[in-house]
């Protein structure tokens, strides 16, 4: 099954319509969906390592704006739309706790959540609900997910035959690794 899946994201990764469907991740899951684009990216970039910048390039500017959406959703509508959000993801009942606290650390929690496997969506929402300075938040938005998405397509530009060869002959091992860290991801969030 997992090589199934694999294959057709790797056929998927090569289609002449990647690009959008990129974008369109990208741009949703710094919102509101809950599956990272590197899903695409990595097998793009593994595919035609050759668009590595571009596809970087892609994946930043799309992320950076699903997080503006992100913003707009916890600034304008948190109470139809971020605070059910949140509670999907548990984070409501220490909410006003966190608000009073995440404008002191507001950049530092977006750079971090941009770069890690934390949930993006949860601090594009928070930044918007608390009202952390929207130059602030764009900013450091715009590094995070730079340094993210860059750093994932220089390693795969310059590595991603041999990268290519290592998945594809344990397939369970990454795809158990990447669950592991999309599973942490969530669940730190329960945690702060």
């Amino acid at each position: 099954m997992i090589r199934a899946l694999y294959d057709w994201t790797m056929r998927l990764a090569d289609h002449p319509r990647s690009l959008r469907a990129l974008g369109v991740v990208s741009f949703v899951e710094s919102s509101f969906f809950p599956i990272p684009p590197d899903v695409l990216m990595v097998p793009m970039i593994i595919a035609r390592p050759s668009r590595a910048w571009v596809i970087a390039t892609v994946a930043l500017v799309t992320s950076v704006l699903g997080g503006l959406l992100g913003y707009l959703i916890g600034a304008v509508l948190w109470d139809a739309v971020g605070q059910p959000i949140l509670e999907f993801y548990g984070k409501t009942d220490a909410a006003d706790d966190f608000a009073a606290r995440f404008n002191d650390y507001g950049a530092w929690a977006v750079l971090i959540a941009g770069i890690t496997p934390f949930p993006f969506k949860v601090i594009t929402i928070m930044s918007g609900w608390t009202g952390l300075s929207l130059p602030i938040f764009i900013a450091s938005a715009i590094v995070a997910r730079g340094i993210r998405f860059f750093v994932v397509a220089g390693l795969l530009w310059q590595f991603g035959a041999p990268m290519r060869d290592f998945i594809e002959r344990r397939l369970g091992l990454v795809f158990t690794l990447f669950m592991t860290l999309l599973i942490g991801g969530f669940a730190l969030v329960k945690y702060l």
